[in-house]
């Protein structure tokens, strides 16, 4: 057969300069810190009978029954202090099979029995197929399939398949062989499908027992590949909780595991009948929980409304399954509203019920771009500001637009980089928001055209602020993945992969060879294999720099995030003066009450049929300046500008708006230096005049 290569240089920037990304003079790079043993695992592995194996990443003891990586070549390395290459599955859920009560995902990433005990089937999907209620709910419209995983793999994994293991350790092993260098592994669960009466299961539903078995799981997983390659600390996967570890990690070629988690009711914040069944400090115990189980991103909210945030809606017939879901979960069915901005949340459609749902009746939604009428809650303001204060990132995914954006309002308010949208759930439209708070986004694995074209709709953008781009694969995430011959061009194999140098051919699993051609991309191990179909379906070389980039872009914002701290605001308790203000004989309005550092109290300008009015605030001396907040009442200006000045006579502005329309503002603005501070408003949102609950000045 050809062996079909292509040459890559290791980071030669394009002729337009889009590569030239931010660098840093200096990059502390520490020793990897030890991860807490979840006690020791004894495996009794079947090993071929071979000497030390003579490179680090053969590994020596890999079982003598196995996949095979079909990849040859040694893994890429960088120097300490050098950007890392290498690409990114930013969201994905290996440890799935033991949420969801146990029984959704059929297979297990890894057992200490080989591979026969791992990628097999749940026992009600003997002999036939015909008792796997949820597969043919989710996918298999025949409503059979062969059972058998290894070694035939005669039905599974494949493309439509929901309910089967579709990241084997020795999958995501030639995945990182080939160039992947991070892997976000989303901890997942969700009370309400484990609930459903189709779902068998052999465990509790509960959401935080499913995480925290996720989590030590995890850690087995790692602990029985170390043993593959030879001991403690040799393998190729090596969970992280701080970028630094992960920047050691990638030096030495390895894969660095990130843990997230995506949970519908985080916190045990559950809704009933719109009744918030969780407190402020179960929020802050949850969290506290997450950081020791070492989780470094979370969602909100996911599928249904909780009590922190509305989500953005599923479609077809899994949107109609989910919504039923949603009714059995809050007592409610999703609301929606139409949608003031560009932005919008999925649309629902009218898919009817299926007949393993029997008494669910949801509402006729009208066509056209509807929104969630649930947005961030308060006690979802409490939640990001509690995730904040932790310093660790945030999923606008699967958020409502209306979530997401008082997100991005709170976030913009803090400067705050800690942002991403990992497997294109979040509207395109905050993706310049996004990328200008420092986060980091990525595309779900769509066909080649659907894939090539989200990643050139924010092509400008990201050659804007010097990103690169990945994918979220979603891998037993319940989610379909691109078929074969979707994409116009066929790979031939074998193949030089993204990384340069390592060559790949078609993945072997037992008496199954996979090829993307035909069967699409069927398991994690065919990343290499996509990436290649892209490129040839019209990426070029300019995304496989884009793709090989997208590490290190994550790991930029990851540090931006553990290094941010919030600034002081320099308007608090300092002297306000107004144009007028609003007299009651009840309570004051007075200037001072939005410089107070309360959010409960407010400034309201008099004179409410006449413009301009404005809020002015002395800080007391010259200070460098790159940013107001302004939160608003409900009477707020459509039409403002934020001006500073020296001495409080001559002004200049430094950012305006005409299409304002309340809540939290962030005015960003080059960094200055001025002693006052003054919101000149000129047009009302409402009849009545002005209303400032808090008005905040930083420096950068």
């Amino acid at each position: 057969m050809a062996h079909h290569v292509h040459s890559r240089s290791a980071a030669t920037p394009l002729a337009d300069g889009r590569r030239r990304r931010p660098t840093r003079s200096t990059r502390s790079i520490r020793s990897i810190l030890g991860i807490a043993a979840i006690g020791a695992l004894l495996f009794t592995i079947p090993v071929a009978p071979a000497a030390a194996a003579e490179n680090w990443w053969d590994a020596p003891n890999r079982p003598a029954v196995e996949v095979e990586l079909n990849v040859t070549g040694a893994p890429i390395t960088s120097a300490a202090g050098e950007e890392v290459r290498g690409f990114i599955d930013s969201h994905t859920h290996l440890n799935s099979n033991e949420g969801f009560g146990g029984r959704m995902i059929c297979g297990a990433p890894f057992s200490p029995n080989g591979v026969a005990d791992a990628l097999k089937d749940c026992p009600e999907h003997y002999p036939d197929g015909s008792g796997a209620l949820f597969e043919m709910l989710t996918s298999d419209p025949d409503g059979k399939h062969d059972p058998v995983g290894w070694p035939t793999f005669k039905d599974w994994p494949k493309t439509t398949s929901m309910s089967h293991q579709a990241s084997y350790y020795a999958w995501i092993e030639r995945s990182w062989r080939a160039g992947q260098r991070v892997l976000v592994n989303d901890l997942v669960t969700n009370g309400v499908i484990c609930s459903l009466p189709i779902m068998p299961k052999d465990r509790s539903c509960d959401e935080m027992s499913a995480i925290r078995l996720e989590a030590q799981k995890v850690r087995e997983m790692e602990s029985y590949i170390d043993g593959i390659y030879g001991g403690p600390g040799k393998g190729f996967f090596r969970i992280v909780t701080t970028p630094e570890q992960a920047r050691t990690v990638i030096a030495e070629g390895k894969l660095a595991v990130v843990l997230g988690v995506e949970m519908s009711e985080p916190f045990g914040c559950k809704m009933i009948l719109d009744v918030a069944q969780c407190s402020k400090a179960d929020i802050d115990r949850g969290l506290d929980e997450f950081e020791s189980l070492g989780i470094s991103s979370i969602f909100l909210c996911h599928k249904f409304d909780n009590a922190l945030c509305g989500v953005r809606f599923d479609t077809g017939t899994q949107g109609t399954i989910i919504n039923v879901g949603q009714f059995y979960s809050t007592g409610t069915y999703w609301q929606t509203e139409a949608c003031t901005g560009p932005q919008h949340d999925n649309p629902i459609g009218n898919a009817e019920v299926p007949e393993q749902l029997p008494g669910a009746d949801p509402p006729t939604y009208p066509s056209g771009a509807q929104c969630n009428t649930r947005g961030l809650t308060s006690l979802g303001e409490y939640a990001l500001r509690a995730v904040m204060s932790r310093n660790m990132m945030v999923e606008l995914d699967h958020m409502s637009v209306k979530a997401a954006g008082r997100a991005l309002d709170i976030l913009e308010a803090e400067a705050y980089p800690g942002v991403l949208s990992s497997h294109s759930w979040m509207d395109s439209n905050w993706s310049e928001r996004l990328y200008k708070l420092g986060g980091f986004k990525t595309g779900y694995p769509h066909d080649a055209a659907g894939f090539l074209g989200e990643w050139r709709d924010t092509a400008a953008l990201r050659a804007q602020y010097g990103k690169g781009y990945g994918f979220g694969l979603d891998f037993n995430g319940v989610g379909s993945h691109p078929a074969g011959g979707t994409a116009p061009v066929a790979v031939t194999y074998p193949f030089t992969a993204a990384d340069g140098s390592t060559v790949v051919d078609r993945q072997v699993s037992g008496e199954r060879t996979f090829d993307i051609n035909t069967d699409g991309f069927a398991h994690s191990g065919l990343a290499p294999d996509y990436i290649e179909q892209l490129r040839l379906a019209g990426g070029g070389d300019e995304l496989v720099d884009d793709l090989m980039s997208g590490a290190e872009s994550y790991l930029q914002t990851w540090e931006a995030t553990r290094t941010h701290r919030s600034s002081q605001n320099l308007a608090t308790g300092k002297a306000a003066t107004s144009s007028s203000n609003e007299w009651n004989p009840f309570t004051s309005f007075a200037p001072g009450r939005a410089v107070d550092g309360k959010g409960d109290t407010r400034w309201a300008s008099g004179n409410w049929g006449t413009s301009p009015q404005w809020l002015r605030v002395d800080l007391g001396e010259s200070q460098p300046l790159s940013r107001v907040t302004v939160t608003w009442e409900r009477s707020a200006a459509k039409a403002y500008e934020v001006q500073l000045s020296d001495d409080g006579q001559t002004w200049r502005s430094v950012w305006s708006t005409t299409t304002g329309d309340g809540g939290l503002d962030t005015a960003s603005f080059a960094p200055t230096s001025a002693r006052y501070v003054r919101v000149h408003c000129t047009e009302r949102t409402t009849k009545y005049g002005y209303s400032i609950w808090e008005l905040g000045a930083f420096g950068s």
